[in-house]
């Protein structure tokens, strides 16, 4: 004999905040997620260890300018001197953005509310964008306010300081396209890891080599093109075209043209998030 049992069950009545809100909420436990809060003291580690070390470097160049009036590292290069301690902290933390959500099978859960593929997608690579835009903008800001404190001779370098801020964000969005698409596709975060610092060991060991090669052999036109394989150097490209800034590749080798620049970071952004948006059809599917 069944029965039936009251347990005050009432249907929600409140506000419906509707899907925007939704994928803010996604973007802001995302963001939460890659520096670690709200989790277990280690995974605070390696975020905090490598934005400890992007502001090393600041530190010291406001120090020299104090001391020796001397202006330390530039806005604009800052971004490609530091880009491997960059990469390992996309590597180390794209997958944490998307791995959990693979792994336990709770995409379906996501998607059965009113956030569709591409604005789950969409809160991922905000989330990460952020993340990695305040690793690079937050030393380069330092070093910005140092030079006003110490007021060095002559007029800041405020023209330079905010084109590297653009830049460092649209650097940010390539990375994270990027990162989260190559981690994306193994719901083990360990492999995630191990994916995207391969890709860039291999873009950044590459590119001299190819440059290298085709200069040597009088292909100099040809060679120029070599470093729009690796991302900063491409973001660099850019921004050396759009506000004069001398090129940080090795040895100031010389870029391809700025339009061919734009056209290939742009491009390079549609395939990731484009690949993003696929590999989640696909698993929602499931």
């Amino acid at each position: 004999m069944s029965e039936i049992y009251d347990i005050g069950y009432r249907h929600y009545e409140g506000v419906r905040l509707g899907r925007g809100y939704a994928a803010r909420a996604l973007a802001v436990h995302s963001l939460r997620g890659i520096f670690g809060l709200g989790r277990p003291a280690r995974s605070k580690i390696v975020p905090f260890s490598l934005f400890a070390i992007m502001l090393m470097p600041a530190i010291v160049s406001i120090a020299m300018m104090a001391l020796a009036t001397q202006r330390g590292l530039p806005y604009s290069g800052f971004a490609v001197i530091m880009q491997a301690v960059v990469a390992i902290f996309l590597a180390s933390q794209a997958p944490t953005a998307v791995a959990p959500d693979l792994r336990h099978r709770v995409l379906p859960l996501y998607l059965s509310r009113p956030v569709a593929v591409v604005e789950y997608v969409g809160a991922k690579v905000a989330a990460m964008t952020v993340a990695l835009f305040l690793l690079v903008a937050t030393p380069i800001t330092l070093i910005y306010v140092g030079e006003l404190v110490v007021d060095m001779p002559g007029e800041p370098a405020t023209g330079e300081y905010l084109g590297a801020m653009l830049m460092a964000l649209a650097l940010a969005l390539l990375l994270a396209a990027f990162g989260l698409a190559l981690s994306s596709f193994t719901p083990r975060r360990g492999l995630g890891v191990a994916s995207v610092i391969t890709v860039y060991l291999l873009s950044s060991a590459s590119v001299p080599l190819i440059y290298g090669t085709l200069y040597s052999s009088g292909n100099e036109s040809a060679a120029a093109w070599a470093w729009l394989v690796n991302p900063f150097w491409l973001v660099d490209s850019v921004q050396s075209w759009l506000f004069g800034t001398p090129p940080h590749s090795i040895e100031n080798a010389a870029y391809p043209s700025g339009p061919v620049s734009v056209a290939a970071y742009v491009v390079l952004v549609l395939l990731a998030l484009g690949a993003l948006a696929l590999r989640y059809r696909k698993a929602a599917a499931r």
